[in-house]
């Protein structure tokens, strides 16, 4: 789950970058990155940590050109605190690419072997992302004849990258004195969006995460980048497309409309606020028939992804709705976190109650979703010290079960609190006196709903069902035991800053942070 954007304009768009990461910061909050091109050469500057302490005045007057890449790091794949795993990935060969991608390659390991025994490629760091540029960079080696490059070549390339790809993944590549490629997995897990904007030099483009950046950058929504497809604007701003794969289920995500994406946002013609609302409805008639007798005095959201759902089943339930919690908004998304203590000790900070919607009152708490537990049991904890008689908790999405591979960190379900729980023991286990979740079935309804033509969705995190047809219970095992036996030194940074996590090879990617 990162966010990653690409324009092409008529103008310098640095501060377009910046502005575009900013809108996408609730995709990863880890580490951001730039690259700018001019006069044939690329210009770059990235780092840990969010996007306004990343970039400085200094860093912004060297990010010259008029076409460029941005990505926000949520990392899933690597190490949380290697900085040389911001992104965009830089190889010189062929041409010169720069890629920035969001989502998750399931056989990482397989294609490092393969580009390390037959491409002759090395892959320098631990990120996936770092695999996909270079399998990119093998397949237009392969494709391309001599130093000029045509679209073709570029197409075809893509579709060798698909063919040898699996997983989830949303890319944004610059070509050195061509342009911007940007393509979407075959499934379209991950989701990606084009618009434009008419200037007095002519036709801009942008690509982005997701389409509300597309909207406050002032640039008008095409479309959606579909599943398998590939988009290149050259740097005068001439656009072609093609489909380079094609007769696979389109699966988005789920967990995008649950929690992931901003509430402004249109994903594959889905309004995700729409989708949020719907939630709440189907919630609501199953709090009506499976909890008729439930006494609820007030329904207060937790915020801010749950406020859609709370308010319709507040509406459905005749109830009133009330915001309950105070939100801090200098503190990072407690989901993005990486480690249960970091997250816990996150949850007194990022929220507090406002004790007189509470005391003497039974409660319903609602949700987005219910991961490892740990902050909906704090939370429970402050409504119950502010004065609530019973607290009661709602999901606006079903139990989640299983690890997902596909880019959001879920990967061990030693971790999931609803991996090896009945209902019942997970409300005891976080202190609620009734629990409702909802159905699968319901939610795929609400989304279903808002665009029939999509008929599969990707939940593996709630059913165990990998629409990409590779994973495995081997697969799922290994990177279970990855997580639970990780070394601490490739997650942490000691004084010097160093991270020789991986025996101590020389750092090729080295992230500037000259007078950070």
């Amino acid at each position: 789950m990162c966010g990653i954007l690409g324009v092409v304009a008529t103008t310098p768009v640095n501060q377009l970058l910046y502005d575009g990461l900013q809108v996408l910061q609730h995709r990863g909050q880890d580490a951001a990155g730039i690259a700018t091109a001019q006069a044939g050469k690329f210009h770059m500057h990235k780092g840990s940590g969010l996007v306004r302490d990343v970039f400085r005045t200094r860093n912004m007057r060297n990010l010259t050109g008029n076409w460029g890449i941005g990505h926000c790091r949520y990392p899933t794949a690597g190490s949380a605190y290697n900085p040389a795993e911001a992104q965009p990935f830089y190889v010189n060969s062929p041409f010169g690419l720069m890629l920035a991608h969001n989502g998750n390659l399931t056989n990482a390991d397989e294609l490092k072997r393969e580009m390390f025994l037959a491409d002759l490629r090395h892959i320098n760091t631990n990120s996936d992302s770092e695999v996909l540029l270079n399998v990119l960079a093998h397949e237009l080696q392969e494709h391309a004849k001599g130093p000029r490059l045509e679209s073709e070549q570029i197409f075809k390339a893509v579709s060798g990258v698909m063919r040898r790809v699996k997983g989830a993944y949303a890319a944004v590549v610059m070509i050195a004195g061509y342009g911007l490629l940007a393509f979407r997995d075959p499934h379209g897990i991950r989701p990606l969006v084009i618009g434009s904007n008419e200037a007095l030099g002519g036709t801009e483009y942008m690509v982005a995460s997701e389409s509300v950046a597309v909207d406050v950058l002032g640039f008008k929504l095409l479309r959606d980048i579909a599943p398998g497809e590939a988009v290149l604007i050259n740097t005068q701003g001439h656009l072609e497309s093609r489909q380079c794969v094609s007769g696979l289920p389109h699966a988005p995500c789920m967990f995008e409309f649950v929690y992931l994406a901003r509430p402004d946002s249109l994903i594959d013609g889905i309004s995700v606020y729409d989708s949020r609302v719907k939630m709440g409805e189907y919630l609501a008639e199953r709090i009506l028939k499976k909890y008729p007798d439930l006494k609820i005095d007030v329904v207060v959201p937790i915020p801010d992804s749950s406020r859609p759902a709370a308010m319709e089943l507040s509406n459905r339930l005749g109830v009133p709705y009330r915001e309950g919690f105070v939100k801090n908004r200098y503190i990072g998304r407690t989901f993005i976190m990486p480690g249960q203590a970091v997250r816990r000790k996150s949850v007194r900070q990022k929220l507090n109650a406002i004790h007189q919607e509470f005391a003497g009152k039974n409660v319903l708490l609602v949700d987005d979703s219910i991961v490892r537990g740990t902050t909906s049991r704090e939370i429970i904890n402050m409504a119950r010290e502010a004065g609530a008689t019973q607290v009661f908790m709602a999901s606006a999405a079903p139990p989640v079960r299983f690890a997902n591979v596909y880019g959001i960190d879920m990967p061990s379900r030693n971790e999931l609190i609803g991996a090896f729980r009945s209902e019942d023991e997970i409300a005891n286990e976080i202190g609620a006196d009734a629990l409702i979740y909802q159905g699968l079935d319901d939610l795929k309804k609400a989304v279903k709903e808002l665009n029939p033509t999509i008929e599969v969705f990707e939940t593996s995190c709630f059913d165990g069902f990998y629409v990409t047809g590779d994973i495995t219970a081997a697969y799922l095992n290994e990177i279970e035991d990855a997580r639970n036996t990780d070394v601490p030194a490739s997650n942490s940074r000691d004084d010097e800053g160093d991270d020789d996590g991986d025996g101590g090879q020389m750092d090729l990617n080295l992230v500037s942070h000259e007078d950070r």
